[in-house]
């Protein structure tokens, strides 16, 4: 019996898009990778130089570069303006983040002991690594989530400013903790996303782009959940 010709060419166009994903989520995982070796390395430097630290953290100019990374994330990488910009402007718009975000937590080294900062690092790598393979592979539709999980952000953001004023020692472990359960469901949530998003059809520019913010997305996830496990897990110098 001779091989339907259209199952063959079927099969073949699976299987170069599942080589094409492969390649697709490598350079996500490396453009991540590479971002958040940018920020632990912003860091720590800046905590080894007292005046570059005071600078940063004892002044105005530590509130703009903390807010520095909102204003790119909003106005430099929004998707209209993505789609105009080359791939070397994405991604330098994406390191210029990292390096602001590295400065902006630079105070860790100095707050916790290195061996904690070590170990919640780790720790966090390995909770990104079940839950993005679970994202990955994964069939059930984890799109259903995301609204839940934007509200559940939106409403710990408007807890952690009450608490600002509030001070309430109580009311920040339970922001910490469901930090720590948000963004990891939001680890597997984007995964899947960054997955489903891929396509050979769209083409290389606009492909490497799209790795460039699903990097951006699974790097801010890393990152929050870092600092939320940070409350629990860190000792303090």
């Amino acid at each position: 019996m001779q091989p339907n010709r259209y199952d063959t060419v079927s099969r073949t166009g699976a299987r170069e898009i599942d080589e094409g994903l492969r390649s697709h989520f490598l350079r996500v995982y490396n453009v991540m990778g590479a971002g958040l070796a940018v920020t632990g390395f912003t860091a720590w430097t800046t905590a080894q130089i007292p005046g570059l630290f005071q600078a940063v953290n004892g002044s105005i100019l530590g509130l703009i570069i903390a807010l520095a990374p909102l204003g790119i994330i909003f106005f430099g990488l929004t998707p209209n303006k993505v789609a105009r910009m080359s791939t070397t402007a994405v991604n330098g718009l994406f390191f210029l983040m990292t390096a602001l975000i590295g400065l902006s937590m630079s105070y860790i080294f100095v707050a916790y002991t290195g061996i904690s900062v070590a170990r919640t690092f780790f720790i966090t790598a390995a909770m990104f690594g079940a839950m993005s393979i679970w994202g990955y592979t994964t069939k059930r539709d984890l799109s259903t989530m995301g609204s839940l999980l934007f509200m559940a952000l939106i409403g710990m953001i408007i807890a952690m400013i009450v608490n600002i004023f509030l001070q309430s020692a109580m009311m920040h472990y339970i922001v910490s903790g469901i930090g720590v359960v948000l963004f990891t469901l939001l680890i597997g949530f984007d995964t899947q996303r960054i997955k489903e998003m891929y396509h050979p059809a769209h083409g290389m520019e606009a492909n490497m782009k799209m790795a460039t913010m699903g990097a951006l997305s699974l790097y801010l996830d890393v990152i929050n959940l870092f600092q939320f496990l940070l409350q629990f897990l860190g000792n303090r110098n």
